[in-house]
């Protein structure tokens, strides 16, 4: 069991046209073990005000790893991933469920994707109330990457210059874009006036063809998503930065502190 906690953020997309030559995948070895986990985040916007509350847990069994993720807003709003994959000498999704709903989303979206069967199902409504559905069976590469970015970000190699991974997102109908994660520097952070050092690794988008040279000239490339991760024997995620949604604001993501209410009458008896 490794004493991290880690973080859990989607990354927005544009969609492109699905393309089978664009499908083959580099799964990411499996150089750490996943076990037990819980812990609690907390979201805010880039002016440090607190959007969400967030929990995350995580159990194993074998080689199968179940990781469950939800982020509660002050709005009413929540988002939350079910994820299940393997580790054997490589890391690889075997299941994956979101669910975004509330005023916090442009779009309420449910998806739902099996690797091994390549069925998809997305159920969307937008924020006129067109409802869209979806529901088929794709070729998923085998380095699909939902749910888990910061299980991989825990299992790169730290002198790995890039690596590429695909992921599945919905706009409303699936599609299969590439992310670019990419060391890129060291900030410092301290613990109770004691420093340390992180890694910072930045999250790019790459469309593929027309579509990607287009992007940035009509203003629809999305923007980069950072994080931060202790390195050494046990690697974990700080905090990230980076929208949740395409087309959303970006967000930050931290390690949430516990407050004792009654903390202070218990020292006193």
């Amino acid at each position: 069991m490794k004493p991290t906690i880690l973080l859990h953020v989607l990354i927005p997309f544009i969609a492109f046209p699905f393309c089978a030559s664009f499908l083959r995948a580099d799964p990411v070895p499996a150089r750490q073990t996943e076990g037990l986990l819980h812990g609690f985040l907390i979201m805010r916007g880039l002016d440090n005000t607190i959007l969400a509350s967030g929990e995350v847990s995580q159990v194993r069994h074998g080689d199968r790893v179940s990781s469950d993720l939800v982020f509660h807003f002050k709005d009413g709003s929540i988002h939350e991933e079910t994820t299940v994959f393997t580790q054997r000498r490589t890391i690889q999704l075997a299941t994956y469920h979101l669910v975004q709903r509330g005023k916090a989303f442009k779009r309420s979206t449910d998806l739902t994707a099996d690797v091994a069967t390549g069925k998809v199902t997305v159920a969307s409504v937008d924020d006129k109330g067109k409802e869209e559905s979806f529901s088929d069976r794709l070729k998923l590469p085998t380095d699909l990457a939902n749910g888990m970015i910061f299980v991989l970000l825990d299992n790169i190699d730290p002198k790995t210059p890039k690596t590429t991974v695909s992921m599945l997102v919905a706009t409303p109908e699936p599609r299969i874009v590439k992310l670019e994660i990419t060391p890129e520097g060291a900030d410092s952070f301290s613990i109770a006036g004691l420093p340390h050092e992180s890694q910072r690794f930045v999250l790019k988008i790459r469309i593929p063809g027309v579509s990607g040279v287009i992007a940035p000239v009509v203003g629809k490339q999305p923007p980069n998503t950072h994080i931060w991760m202790i390195e050494g024997k046990a690697p974990g995620v700080l905090k990230s930065e980076g929208p949740l949604y395409e087309g959303g604001p970006v967000w930050r993501v931290d390690l949430a502190n516990p407050v004792w209410q009654e903390q202070e009458l218990i020292h006193k008896k």
